[in-house]
């Protein structure tokens, strides 16, 4: 199996398979739109919004939804969340075709189905430092993120 990140789209952390294991692949938004199995699907900004809104909105949302372990701590803060709702997001990390890895115990990105313009696509970010989350516009093709499914 390949781990490098190269034309197909996809890779683990620093090209290390126990990052896979751990973390999840990574993958640019066209291979994210393929990844799902039959049944489940990307889910959309709008299903993104669904859920930040039952979960007390944007933000109280990422400590609720970020796992329990992993974070990183800033100042004697812990980044960890309280994983109320079994979600657990993780701090993958995330690649960029100029800058390479980035952030792992950081950042946790996660790609929706929605595209905010011909260059670009919606994204979750959970982050150490915050109780929320952001949803917001990512190039489709320079980065590599995490994806969840949804069941249709």
């Amino acid at each position: 199996m390949d781990y490098e990140v190269k034309v197909n789209g996809t890779g683990c952390y620093d090209n290390k398979l126990e990052n896979c294991k751990k973390y999840g692949r990574l993958y640019n938004w066209k291979r994210a739109e393929e990844v799902c199995p039959i049944g489940w699907h990307l889910p959309s900004k709008e299903e993104w919004d669904i859920l930040t809104a039952k979960v007390g909105g944007e933000e109280k949302a990422g400590k609720l939804l970020k796992s329990k372990s992993g974070w990183n701590n800033y100042k004697e803060q812990s980044g960890n969340g309280t994983d109320n709702y079994g979600f657990s997001a993780l701090p993958s990390g995330y690649y960029h075709q100029d800058r390479g890895f980035k952030d792992v115990g950081n950042f946790g990105y996660l790609w929706s189905s929605t595209e905010g313009g011909a260059y670009s696509a919606y994204s979750i970010l959970f982050a150490f430092l915050n109780e929320d989350i952001r949803i917001d516009t990512q190039d489709k093709s320079y980065n590599l993120f995490n994806v969840r499914c949804v069941k249709d």
